[in-house]
């Protein structure tokens, strides 16, 4: 062995030997030829330039040197042990660390779903949500900050890959004392006139752009006031009439005091998953799976609200 590395099989066989107290019983235990056995402990012995085992006619025993050696081989064999059952572990998906990006609340609905019975099924993997707007996560999915994220949309992004996998209706929040408040689905022209507020944060920015493009298909401008508060205190403005907003499908479990959610008529959100072919996160590819999986079964899939007017 002069010139090469010590093998993990040399180690395997010397443990072996040591333990059986025989190379013949250790060949018999590995299912490999006496000679096997003899010839690599002689070439390990050759290495380390010391006699590990006395030999004798009932089977060999192990000198000092070998003593003091066989604690060493043990610990370095029980952590390649160990490391290879952790690395398996992680490919099975039983361990391991998932950024996901979200746009969408995962109060409910879809989001909520695949996370509870990715959980359920993969305990012991971290999932991280990082809230954010599309164009920033596509980004972290392209440097691979992100191992996926969950934005609206179902167009391509480039070196991305992308799936369709859900929809959500938008929802007005009202004033619970407001006109709108009494009818059932809300129509895009009933909001003409309407004062909006949208938080300075994701999603904000983007229901503020949507905002402004249906409006302005009917010849309005609305006013959008951008608050600088969190999703929930956005909502408790509008309950203390500072203006309305929008929301989608699965923030409208949220009870807050004084507001009340209206659908909008055929106002429906598609939702897919982006990740970047370069990222080997096994974690991932299962979530990715299991999300594609509950897609087909159709049970998250939202038929959008039709107008009543």
């Amino acid at each position: 062995m002069e010139g090469k590395l010590l093998e993990f099989r040399h180690l395997r066989y010397f443990v072996a030997a040591a333990e059986h107290g025989s190379f013949r019983k250790a060949g018999i235990a590995l299912s490999i030829r006496e000679s096997a056995i003899s010839r690599r402990i002689r070439d390990l012995e050759d290495h380390l330039g010391a006699s590990l085992f006395q030999r004798h006619s009932g089977g060999v025993s192990l000198t000092l040197a070998g003593q003091r050696f066989l604690r060493r081989a043990r610990i370095i064999l029980q952590q390649i042990d160990g490391g290879a059952r952790d690395i398996a572990a992680i490919g099975r998906s039983e361990e391991g660390h998932i950024k996901v990006g979200i746009f969408s609340s995962f109060a409910s609905g879809f989001l909520f779903e695949l996370l509870r019975a990715f959980d359920k099924d993969h305990a012991g993997v971290l999932v991280e949500l990082i809230d954010g707007n599309p164009s920033e996560h596509v980004a972290a999915v392209r440097q691979l900050q992100l191992d996926v994220a969950f934005i609206t949309g179902v167009g391509a992004w480039s070196g991305c890959e992308t799936d369709h996998l859900w929809c959500e209706r938008v929802f007005a929040v009202l004033p619970r004392e407001h006109s709108l408040a009494r009818k059932e689905v809300v129509n895009w022209p009933d909001l003409v006139g309407e004062s909006f507020i949208v938080s300075d944060a994701a999603p904000g920015p983007e229901i503020h752009d949507y905002l402004i493009q249906r409006l302005a298909e009917l010849g309005y401008h609305p006013e959008v006031q951008p608050q600088y508060v969190g999703r929930d205190n956005l909502l408790s403005l509008v309950a203390v009439g500072r203006g309305v907003t929008l929301t989608s499908e699965a923030t409208t479990v949220a009870q807050i005091p004084g507001i009340t959610y209206r659908p909008i008529a055929n106002e429906v959100l598609p939702f897919s998953a982006v990740w970047s072919p370069k990222n080997d996160n096994p974690a991932c590819r299962r979530l990715l799976s299991l999300a594609r999986s509950m897609a087909r079964s159709g049970k998250t899939v939202i038929t959008p609200v039709t107008s009543t007017k």
